[in-house]
């Protein structure tokens, strides 16, 4: 039993190992290509390029890839976006995702389909490291209004063999990052990048006072009070909506909100409107000491936002 014990360990030893090994050998060959000479396989019912595909460095502003791990990707990417502006415009609005820390795996899942390592044939996420990123990260996207998008459905990807990349933390749940349980909008630091981002993936943004909290059918209702209420962003809503505000806090009946905790402040809300509803994508107590906050909200008036198609998509 015991020398059973001591094979079973060995092997998975040697798998972890084998992992590791294929991953930093994508990253390493990644660094021997310019150029190089791609046709699609029958993947996706194949796509042929009229402009040759090229190894291009990871822009700094390519912030969900940047950090990833390599340095250089391939342009077409495998979403079929063909020229780094349209990266950088739709990889942007998956950046807050990162943020909330739903899987460890959600950067090196993203970013093998948004900033590819270069090689001399596409390598595709493993159909069980996107269902392991979908299944902790959906309900995340799904409090914000946001179902898990079709380019991102699972059965499109291979099933786990050496020609597919991996996840990365599933052997080793130590070097994972905690996952707060506190609702996602209530969980977000006070740091101007993180309010700008916010700023720019919601409909609308408000200065304003909360009268009362309710729980309805699984969600937490936040009624606005009738004072005065601070427009930084207008969006979608009418002055007629300002009058009697209702925001909805979706799956947020029972997690911690601990901005909630005291309705005697001010609150920056940021928000979208989903079937009808106004949800709320992030919200802060409103502090005149803040140095980041008063940044930011100074930002607000000249910042143009990147234009996303939708947020997480």
């Amino acid at each position: 039993m015991a020398g059973q014990k001591k094979q079973v360990s060995k092997a998975r030893l040697l798998t972890f190992l084998a992992l590791g090994l294929f991953f930093i050998t994508l990253v390493a060959s990644a660094e021997e290509y310019d150029y190089y000479s791609w046709q699609s396989d029958n993947f996706h019912n194949g796509r042929f390029y009229a402009k040759q595909p090229q190894c291009v460095d990871i822009p700094v502003d390519l912030r969900l890839c940047y950090t990833v791990g390599y340095k250089k990707m391939r342009l077409p990417n495998l979403l079929d976006h063909e020229t780094m502006p349209e990266v950088l415009q739709q990889a942007g609005s998956w950046v807050p995702l990162l943020a909330k820390r739903c899987h460890a795996d959600t950067q090196v899942f993203l970013c093998s389909l948004f900033a590819p390592v270069c090689l001399d044939r596409p390598i595709y996420p493993c159909r069980s490291l996107c269902e392991a990123v979908r299944d902790s990260c959906a309900p995340v996207m799904e409090t914000y209004g946001f179902p898990w998008p079709e380019m991102l459905q699972c059965d499109k990807f291979p099933y786990d063999n050496d020609l597919c990349i991996t996840m990365q933390f599933s052997m080793n749940h130590a070097t994972q990052t905690p996952v707060s349980k506190a609702c996602p909008p209530c969980d977000n630091e006070l740091k101007s990048e993180t309010v700008m981002e916010h700023f720019c993936a919601s409909d609308f943004v408000l200065k304003m006072k909360i009268k009362e909290v309710k729980k309805e059918k699984g969600d937490r209702k936040l009624i606005a009070a009738q004072k005065k209420k601070k427009v930084l962003k207008m969006g979608i809503l009418r002055k007629k909506d300002l009058k009697k505000l209702t925001l909805y806090l979706k799956n947020g009946a029972n997690c911690p909100c601990s901005q909630l905790d005291n309705l005697g402040s001010n609150f920056l809300i940021m928000g979208r409107k989903v079937d009808q509803q106004l949800l709320l994508m992030s919200i802060h107590k409103w502090d005149k000491k803040s140095k980041e906050l008063k940044y930011a909200i100074k930002y607000m008036k000249s910042h143009q936002c990147p234009t996303y198609h939708t947020v997480f998509q």
